[in-house]
């Protein structure tokens, strides 16, 4: 496990000598979103096939070889936990915290179904998280609430909450809204990645879980992003979304090859 054959996978930059910045981080944070997917093939498997997922193991060892030699992604704890080991070897200070995502209804369920980084740079704390569907987070958010607005127009924010079981809650407005849309609720304790073993283990078996369906597969663009079911593939440009029909099992692999970089068998 190098950090340079990682950086390598997604055309990152080895941080600058000296203490790291939230600038430096930024840049490492949007080349891995728009370079490494956010997908679940591995929890669901192939739609139209017989290949099975092969599961998802919390390992770094684990998580390095199918992430950085075989080219493919994964989703939350996959993608958070070794870019929080790339963070660490860069010399950022970094932790993993647990969050909750909420659904429609506004629950947060099952506890601790999110990881994501709790980083410090130059004394000030951020969220940096690449293991988002979409919209996907592409800099660094501080927790003071000052509003980050990234290239595809969409901007983020933290801020506060009641609740005794979290520490804040980010939420996110897209282009041409003016409304705030609540994305998950956090805490500030750090863990270890054996700590979301449990949760990973439910997600990524049961069947009630929102990843045991059909895959879906994502990355962000320069000005949006793309995303792949077996029947459908969309493109948000400047938040204007395009829909394409996906018919049959040859169209969807090639739009996997041709838009994720994901080749059949993976």
């Amino acid at each position: 496990m190098e950090p340079h054959v990682y950086l390598e996978r997604f055309g990152g930059e080895p941080l600058p000598a000296g203490e790291p910045d939230a600038a430096a981080v930024a840049t490492l944070q949007e080349a891995h979103v728009r370079g490494v997917p956010f997908e679940t093939l591995s929890v669901a498997g192939d739609p139209f096939g017989s290949q099975s997922g092969g599961g998802v193991r919390l390992d770094l060892a684990a998580l390095f070889e199918k992430v950085v030699v075989r080219g493919r992604g994964g989703y939350c704890y996959e993608l958070n936990g070794l870019f929080g080991w790339l963070l660490d070897a860069l010399g950022v200070e970094q932790s993993y915290v647990a969050a909750k995502m909420l659904r429609a209804d506004g629950e947060a369920r099952p506890p601790a179904n999110h990881l994501v980084n709790l980083v410090t740079l130059a004394d000030e704390r951020y969220l940096v998280d690449v293991g988002l569907g979409t919209p996907t987070m592409r800099r660094p958010l501080p927790l003071d609430g000052r509003v980050v607005t990234d290239d595809a127009g969409v901007a983020w924010r933290v801020v506060g909450t009641e609740r005794p079981d979290a520490h804040g809650l980010t939420q996110y407005r897209c282009p041409r809204t003016g409304e705030w849309t609540d994305r998950y609720l956090f805490e500030t304790t750090a863990r270890s990645l054996d700590y979301f073993a449990a949760t990973n283990d439910h997600l990524s078996t049961a069947p009630e879980s929102p990843f045991t369906g059909s895959p879906v597969v994502t990355r962000a663009t320069a000005d949006g992003h793309v995303k792949l079911t077996p029947t459908q593939f969309v493109e948000w440009i400047d938040g204007e979304a395009t829909e394409h029909p996906v018919v049959g099992e040859e169209e969807w692999r090639e739009r996997l090859r041709e838009a994720f970089d994901i080749d059949y068998p993976w």
